[in-house]
Order: C-alpha cells, then sequence, then structure tokens
C-alpha cells in the first residue's frame, strides 16, 4: 500500500489546552505584531532593518529577520517565538544543548545562537530565540545517493543523541501520541455524532494492535527500555525539516532544522518519515538510507516491525494537535475542512487501511 504522510508540521503538544481553548478569547500570537518582533530583538542587542518575513509556521512563529549590523557574523537571522504554554523553559533549554551539542560534534543542525551568553529569551510573555538563516531546498529522496548522505547524517544525529538523556523532554510512546491524543479529542468537539463511532472504532483497534507490539508495555503505554535502546530523536524528521545545499558548495549536503519536536524514542522514528510510494520503493529508500546510517553506527533491525505503529500513531496524533490548536486563528484559516464528516470518514479510512498494515509483514532490509 502506498504512503504518503500528511503532517508537514504536527508538533507534540499539551493535551489540557483542549480544555482551555476558547475560540472567542484573543490568541496569544494576537499580540505579536512586527514591532513586537523588532522589539524582542532590540532587547537584545539586534537591530532589523525594517526588512521582516513571517516564515511558514503553524506551532510557533517564526521570522526572517535582516540586521542593520550583522550578529556573529551573520546579517540575516531567524526568530523564532514558541508557542506559549507548550514547552517549559527546562523542555526549551534541553533542545538548545542538544542542538549545541551537535553543532560541537559537528552534524550539520541548525540551532541558537548564544547571545551574551544566552540561547533563549523573553520578551512581553513570549520566549523566543535566534538562529542563522541557512538556505537550501528539500532533498530529493528518489536520488539514493542523497539518501545515502542523510543516513550518514542521521547517524552522527543519533550518535550525540545516545550519549545522554532528556530530563524534561517527553518520549514519544503509545500512551502521549495514542491514548492521550484519542481522549483529548472525545473530550473536544471536534468529533461529528455521524462519523464518531466508526473512527473511534477503528482507533481503538489499531491502538490496541500497537499495545500487543513485543515492544510495547500493554499497561503503561511506553516502549519497554529492555526490548528498544530509546534515544534523543530529533522527532519530526520529515522532508521539509531537511535542508539540502549542493555538495559542490562549503558544507554542502543535508542539513536539519527545527528540533522543535526533540524527544526521546525508537532511531527508526527519524527514518521512516523519509520513505513514500509503494512497499518496492520504501524498501529501496530504506536501504540506501541504512547503507549510509550503519557506515557510522549500528542500526537495530527490529525497530522496522515499529514503522507502521509509529505511522498509526502519528495519524491520530495529527487530528488531535488540530483540535488543541483550534483557538489560534491561522488554524481554522489553513485548515477549514477539519472537523466535517468528510474529513473523519477519510481518518477513519486511513485507519483501516492502517490496521491492513499492522498486521502486514514489516519491512526488511
Amino acid at each position: 500500500m502506498p504512503h504518503t504522510d500528511p503532517l508537514d508540521d504536527q508538533p507534540p503538544f499539551t493535551f489540557d489546552e483542549l480544555a482551555s481553548a476558547s475560540p472567542a478569547a484573543e490568541h496569544p500570537y494576537e499580540r505579536l505584531t512586527p514591532d513586537t518582533v523588532l522589539d524582542a530583538l532590540a532587547q537584545i542587542g539586534l537591530h532589523g532593518d525594517g526588512r521582516l518575513m513571517a516564515l511558514s509556521s503553524y506551532e510557533n512563529r517564526v521570522y526572517d529577520v535582516q540586521l542593520e549590523s550583522p550578529v556573529q557574523g551573520h546579517d540575516r537571522v531567524v526568530c523564532k517565538f514558541y508557542r506559549p504554554g507548550r514547552w517549559s523553559e527546562a523542555q526549551i533549554l534541553e533542545e538548545h544543548l542538544f542542538s549545541a551539542q551537535l553543532s560541537a560534534a559537528e552534524v550539520p543542525a541548525v540551532g541558537p545562537l548564544l547571545i551574551d551568553g544566552h540561547s533563549l529569551h523573553q520578551h512581553q510573555g513570549f520566549a523566543f530565540s535566534v538562529s542563522p538563516r541557512r538556505g537550501g531546498r528539500q532533498p530529493e529522496l528518489d536520488d539514493f545517493e542523497v539518501l545515502e548522505w542523510t543516513g550518514r547524517f542521521l547517524a552522527r544525529l543519533h550518535q550525540v543523541g545516545a550519549q545522554q538523556d532528556f530530563v524534561a523532554r517527553p518520549a514519544l510512546d503509545l500512551a502521549s501520541f495514542g491514548w492521550a491524543a484519542r481522549d483529548s479529542l472525545l473530550q473536544s468537539n471536534a468529533l461529528p455524532a455521524d462519523a464518531a463511532g466508526p473512527w473511534l472504532a477503528a482507533c481503538n483497534e489499531a491502538l490496541a494492535r500497537i499495545a500487543a507490539h513485543p515492544a510495547c508495555d500493554p499497561v503503561s503505554g511506553h516502549f519497554r527500555a529492555d526490548a528498544l535502546k530509546l534515544i534523543r530523536l530529533h522527532g519530526d524528521c520529515h522532508p521539509g525539516n531537511i535542508l539540502w545545499t549542493p555538495t559542490e558548495l562549503p558544507e554542502g549536503g543535508p542539513h536539519f532544522v527545527d528540533l522543535d519536536d526533540a524527544r526521546s524514542g525508537p532511531a527508526v522514528q527519524d527514518l521512516w518519515m523519509l520513505l513514500s510510494g509503494d512497499r518496492a520503493q520504501q524498501t529501496g529508500q530504506l536501504s540506501a538510507l541504512l547503507e549510509g546510517y550503519e557506515q557510522v553506527r549500528d542500526f537495530d533491525r527490529r525497530e522496522l516491525a515499529l514503522i507502521e505503529p509509529l505511522r498509526t500513531l502519528r495519524l491520530i496524533h495529527y487530528s488531535a494537535w488540530l483540535a488543541s490548536r483550534w483557538s489560534d486563528p491561522t488554524f481554522p484559516i489553513h485548515f477549514p475542512w477539519f472537523g466535517s464528516s468528510d474529513y473523519w470518514q477519510g481518518q477513519t479510512h486511513l485507519l483501516r487501511d492502517q490496521l491492513e498494515a499492522l498486521e502486514a509483514e514489516p519491512l526488511w532490509v
């Protein structure tokens, strides 16, 4: 069965936001005007020349800013304002530490700059960071040489990720991406009455299949530490979060961006979202990725059996993420189809397809 990933930007989130979300209330981002962005930068000694462009991002608000004077050699920076209430300061700083460790290991990941010794700053209730502006395009993932190269860099990222554990950041598992996502949707108004029953039946069946996986603890919903090695991950390694620059240029090749979704999990989580097409196509792509990956780091092939469970959890989590963000004015504008009976019927069909995929033999190379 062919697979495509419908999620371009679907981060983890706090499910209790569903209870407090009110479309009538002012959303915090409505206060984030261009003047506020420039004032925030000026507060830390960076002065924009007036050229400011909002970049595509649903979860956070991200701006490309041209500076009057370069900072650490960069005359253009990306300023990211974190969604209020999503991550704690400790969780954001863990992301920044991970990014700094990757940079120290010469892994091509774009992280925040240190300004006066700090990577995280505060302004008018917003936490924000400033990163170098990096160009590039999505990698050509039908090119096996590109996949092999990307696999090597993912292995290097995972080498650093395995050196220590996250303390504040959560793990990717059935409990958070499955059970909690399902329960939050049932508590919301997102499911219409005519579609709720079939979707819930398919969702419960899929979650039960995942709970029965040998790597999953069926009581806690966590992956079993004695069955899998959980490491710090990029967490959302879809093609849109990899920038490719021509290899003939200095530092050419892939660069990983947006560690905002970094969390603990099995290594395969950072590989499967780079696969697409039918089974034969995915097998070839996976073979190329692992050819590069295993030049640097061993890969536990037992994790290949987690590809379809992880894909299924992402599908459920995506719907819960949309529901949890509905009070943000940009979401009804960009996702007007969400919540309709047609949407939920489509999600039910996708879950039924995933039930078949969960029963099929896993990919193997």
